[in-house]
Formats: structure tokens, sequence, C-alpha cells
């Protein structure tokens, strides 16, 4: 493991995050799913951002209500007080951003920005909640993941964006004097390539750069990734993933 550079990252063994809450569990991104990984015992949660026509940040991965709430409409396009009546799963509605953060005081949360026009909102709401020491961003998005960074400042943790993720997996990255993040979140492999491998580890600690993987949830994977000495793991079956961690005696109790 690299060294640790941020206090999200601080952790005893590989991190365990619940992916969207738990999607396999309970609806996903929404408190009861957030609520459940707490129960078992997670301090990571991951989640998504979007931000509605009237400037409010909710924690919702898709652009439309579509697949999740079976109604249509795009988030963007809608005002809060729609927004706010979806239901996901048909049972539980759309949390704020501000709802997760004000949650827990223990619990880390790593934050996928989904839109540019999201950013505004997502400064604001960390900067009020004064939480850069215990959240992560990241963004399909180089140039979004740039300006966050220099919004925020050097005290936020960011993932690296799909760029310097590329040039890391080809050796291309070299070794620059300021990390364009602390942490490359991948997946094991992005159409035929596999993305995750033991070079891809080997490289990105050698330059200090944890190593994340998303979205696993057979325990056989599980296990190989830790074998090939991953930072953290990323599963929509958050019960599985500790069952995995407890018996490689890397769970938190």
């Amino acid at each position: 493991m690299p060294p640790v550079t941020h206090a999200f990252l601080d952790w005893d063994g590989p991190i365990p995050f619940a992916h969207r809450g738990g999607a396999s569990d309970a609806p996903e991104n929404t408190m009861p799913a957030f609520e459940d990984a707490v129960a078992l015992g997670f301090r990571h949660l991951e989640t998504d951002v979007q931000v509605t026509a009237d400037g409010v940040l909710v924690a919702f991965h898709d652009d439309d209500l579509q697949r999740t709430c079976g109604r249509p409409g795009r988030i963007s396009q809608l005002p809060w007080h729609e927004v706010r009546e979806a239901r996901v799963g048909g049972v539980a509605p759309i949390p704020l951003l501000d709802d997760l953060l004000g949650a827990w005081d223990d619990v880390r949360i790593n934050i996928d920005c989904k839109a540019d026009a999201a950013e505004r909102a997502l400064v604001s709401t960390l900067r009020r909640h004064r939480a850069l020491h215990r959240v992560c961003v990241g963004a399909f998005s180089d140039v979004r993941i740039a300006r966050l960074r220099a919004a925020l400042g050097a005290e936020l943790c960011t993932a690296l964006g799909p760029r310097h993720v590329a040039l890391l997996k080809f050796g291309r990255l070299g070794r620059p004097k300021r990390l364009p993040g602390l942490v490359a979140q991948v997946p094991v492999r992005q159409g035929r390539l596999t993305v995750t491998d033991e070079r891809f580890v080997e490289r990105a600690h050698a330059l200090g750069i944890h190593v994340h993987v998303w979205t696993i949830d057979d325990p056989a994977e599980m296990e190989r990734l830790l074998d090939l000495g991953v930072d953290g793991l990323m599963t929509d079956r958050p019960a599985v993933l500790r069952e995995v961690l407890r018996r490689r005696e890397h769970w938190r109790d």
C-alpha cells in the first residue's frame, strides 16, 4: 500500500466501499441503503451527485428518473420540489448530499460528480459541511476534476480522471511533480481492455497512488483483487465484502 497522504485514505487494510449504499440490497443512493451499510460497519460510502434545475444537489446516479424511479424527467430540467416527489424503487425518496454529509460525522463519502452543472453546488456543500477531510471526489472528466481541485485546493482528495488513468495504464504518466489525483478508481475491465492487473497496481503504488476497484460483487473476484494488492473495493453487496474481509482478517468491527 502506498503512503497515506489524506485522512480519507487513512484505513487499516483495504478500504471497503458500499457502492451507492449497496445497490443490490436496498434502493440505490437512498438513505435506507446508506443506513444499512453503516449498520453493517461500513465507514466508506460511494455516491453520485446531480443538480436540479434550481441548483439543489442530490445524491443520484442517472441523468433522468426513468430507470430508478419509473417516471420521465431529466434531473437538470426539473426543480427540486418535483424531484423530491420521486421514489427510488417506488419506495425511497432521493436524498440531498446534505442529508448524507449530515447523517454521520465518522463516515467518509466518495462522490462521483456526474455533471459540470453540479460543480458549484458541490463546492458550496463541501465547504458548508467542512467535509474536505472525509470526502474523495471523482468524475468521468479530467477537466471537471481539475476545476474542482482548483476551487477547493490541495485539501481535497480527488481520483484520477480517465485521461490520467489511461496514461497510468500504459506507463506514460511519468513522475509528475504534483499528482493529478491521490487514487485511481477503476473497473477491472473497460470493454476488451483489462485495466486492473498486477502491473497497473505496481505502477500506481510506485507513484504513491492508491487503487480502488469497482464494482465487485463476486467473492472470488474480491479475493483475486485483494491478492493483487488493491487498496479498496466498491461493491453493491456490502455483506458479501464484509465476510471476505473478515476471513482475511481485514475487517474493522
